[in-house]
């Protein structure tokens, strides 16, 4: 028996096949990947919360008269679109492919987990945003070192690290092995997130100051983040993750992509269901007021987020532009993020209307401008509406 050689393959879901993309990111596998891919993942933590914040159905016929939303919830890249307040569900729409119980990935909406961490430290006086990153993490490399938190959390940097989706082999890709999403070239390579991390460097004969106003978005500058939120508060990211949960009152479970150490991939690598999806977005429209009092993040900090300059991110129609503030993206008064691939979440801040998104966009590069600019403008008008 000691000499029978056993066959084994790549596991034929995360081998990259073609335009530098596993078979789950391929147009014509990415509808079934983004709802499998808490699943597909090689690492990860699953969450359940032990409260759950309840709902009522009290449907809301001015939602569905919105122009922009018979539009969108006809597409065919539509998945569901669910509106709140309080803890009453205005408006749910699924696809005939989809249900209340389909759980699908939120990509980068997970850095609003962020906004949350942060804002608790700074109410705590744990740090400091306009302190550099190093004074927190002395092993970051140069693409960090020089940066305050402040810029980071605004996307307010230049470095190495590049994320255009629209280029099949932009650096991003090379963080995607680290956190399962597709295999290392190296099959016998194990890095983590804070290896990877401190390896980003700056450009070469420049500093890290990024003059343009324009958000220069990177996905690893909430990994660092969440490194930092980990080193000061002494409590690991994964357990800030649950609180958040547990504030929140998920009925389902949510999934979080981590890296082979179990460290969360806190810039995207969350997987929720619709309706749970709504219940994350209205914890942002309560300011982090959890479920029995178990509050998360600091009001104080949602006011500065509201009010902080920010980086410019995306004139979505004319005259109206999202802005990059303290890992979210706002307009007026609601704030909200965007996921790769046609997710959004948008919450009112004054009003208390939330709106959650799912989608799929089925192009090449999983980026469609003209849909992403709709999408944003009909999320704007519902969570604008006098509801």
């Amino acid at each position: 028996m000691s000499n029978i050689k056993l066959k084994s393959e790549a596991n034929p879901s995360l081998v990259v096949l073609r335009d530098n993309k596993p078979k789950w990111y391929l147009p014509e596998g990415r509808r079934e990947g983004y709802r499998n891919l808490h699943k597909i993942n090689r690492y990860g933590l699953l969450y359940r919360s032990d409260l759950v914040l309840k709902l009522y159905k009290k449907k809301n016929h001015k939602i569905e008269k919105i122009p922009s939303v018979k539009k969108i919830v006809n597409h065919k890249y539509f998945c569901s679109l669910l509106v709140g307040k309080g803890q009453e569900i205005l408006y749910e729409k699924y696809a005939s492919d989809f249900n209340k119980k389909t759980p699908q990935t939120i990509m980068s909406i997970t850095k609003m987990f962020v906004n949350l961490f942060i804002g608790e430290l700074v109410k705590k006086k744990i740090i400091n945003l306009n302190n550099k990153i190093s004074k927190y993490l002395p092993n970051i490399g140069s693409g960090y070192s020089s940066a305050t938190i402040q810029d980071v959390l605004d996307m307010n940097i230049e470095n190495s690290y590049s994320e255009d989706y629209k280029d099949p082999y932009t650096s991003s890709y090379l963080h995607e092995p680290v956190c399962g999403w597709r295999l290392p070239k190296n099959l016998n390579e194990k890095i983590g997130q804070e290896e990877f991390l401190n390896k980003i460097k700056a450009n070469k004969g420049k500093n890290l100051n990024n003059t343009t106003g324009i958000s220069q978005y990177k996905s690893a500058n909430t990994d660092v983040l969440g490194l930092l939120i980990e080193k000061v508060s002494k409590k690991k990211l994964k357990d800030w993750v649950l609180d958040a949960v547990e504030a929140a009152g998920f009925e389902d479970a949510l999934y979080m992509g981590t890296d082979r150490f179990g460290m969360p991939w806190i810039s995207g690598g969350a997987c929720l269901i619709s309706r749970d999806f709504l219940r994350y977005a209205l914890l942002f429209s309560r300011k982090g007021k959890g479920v029995k009092n178990r509050n998360i993040g600091s009001p104080s900090f949602f006011n500065q987020t509201l009010y902080n300059k920010g980086t410019k991110y995306l004139e979505f129609s004319k005259n109206k532009f999202l802005y990059y503030s303290n890992s979210v993206m706002k307009s007026g008064n609601w704030i909200g993020h965007s996921g790769l691939g046609g997710q959004f979440l948008a919450a009112n801040l004054k009003t208390g209307v939330v709106a959650s998104f799912f989608s799929v966009i089925e192009t090449a590069s999983g980026t469609n401008d003209k849909y992403k600019k709709n999408m944003i403008s009909m999320m704007d008008q519902i969570v604008n509406s006098d509801l």
